[in-house]
């Protein structure tokens, strides 16, 4: 199909828009793995852009040897695995009964789902409700509260609106029950659609920094990103804290980058592995 003077402008203009789009994402990586892998005296004086100048890596070596940064990587990786993993199954089970025009009262809930999208309780009686459950400095205080996201659910329910009736039938024919049904017919079928739901959540919990800030007081539950959250507040990190071998070869700005970057790269890994899943899964979710 030959294109027209106008379809070539216009994909110019979309390729040139897309590309200062990904520019601006990218590049700020790259400063900041720069940073993180400079000489701090190019790093006090701002002389880094995108590659590294006089290569350290001091900072890494802080990072890797903090207890703090370690218990909060296994703090986060085990919110964001058991975090996903419930609410891929709440999701999934809400979403389904949700999908099934006949069930009843079904445009009751979904109108309830709907306007917590638009409205929710606030800070306040959210903190009294965690800490009338006694959830006060455990993990399910940073699991519960993103256990659903009304949005990820409509996903899944659309996706379950376009698979054929006649395929439920046939399978309640068979004798399968509901539970059946779900679990092996719609879940085989939805995978595409739940691995993109399943990136969402992840993402949401490993990126989630302000219930550490809220419910938990033990240093060693503290997720990682409400302590680099802390970290960047710090003016200067007290020297104490810093080993006395590498003192004069680190600065804060490079310990920032270092503990910024390694705690970006886990969940930057899984979207390779999902990115197949990724698009057409956001695309049958959004039918309809």
């Amino acid at each position: 199909m030959l294109q027209t003077k106008n379809d070539k402008v216009f994909s110019i203009i979309t390729y040139v828009i897309m590309s200062i789009f990904g520019l601006s994402i990218i590049l700020p990586f790259f400063n900041l793995l720069a940073t993180s892998l400079s000489d701090p005296v190019a790093v006090s004086n701002g002389k880094i852009t995108f590659f590294p100048v006089g290569f350290n890596i001091s900072a890494y070596k802080y990072v890797f040897n903090n207890k703090q940064f370690w218990n909060g990587f296994k703090s986060t990786l085990f919110i964001t695995v058991v975090g996903t993993f419930l609410s891929l199954i709440i999701t999934t089970l809400t979403a389904y009964p949700l999908s099934i025009k006949k069930f009843k009262g079904r445009k009751v809930f979904l109108v309830i789902f709907i306007v917590t999208m638009l409205f929710n309780g606030g800070l306040i009686p959210n903190y009294i409700l965690i800490t009338g459950l006694g959830l006060r400095d455990s993990y399910l205080a940073l699991i519960l509260p993103g256990l659903i996201s009304v949005y990820n659910m409509l996903l899944v329910k659309n996706f379950f609106e376009t698979l054929p009736e006649s395929l439920m039938e046939s399978a309640k024919i068979d004798g399968a029950g509901e539970l059946r049904i779900f679990k092996d017919i719609l879940i085989p079928l939805s995978l595409p659609t739940l691995a993109t739901v399943a990136l969402f959540y992840a993402v949401g919990f490993w990126n989630s920094y302000f219930n550490g800030m809220l419910y938990i007081s033990s240093p060693e539950k503290m997720p990682l990103q409400t302590y680099l959250q802390t970290l960047l507040n710090m003016s200067q990190i007290p020297a104490h804290e810093l080993p006395p071998h590498v003192a004069d070869s680190l600065t804060t700005d490079s310990i920032r980058a270092a503990s910024i970057f390694t705690a970006t790269v886990p969940i930057l890994v899984l979207y390779p592995f999902l990115q197949r899943f990724f698009v057409k899964g956001l695309v049958l979710g959004s039918d309809k």
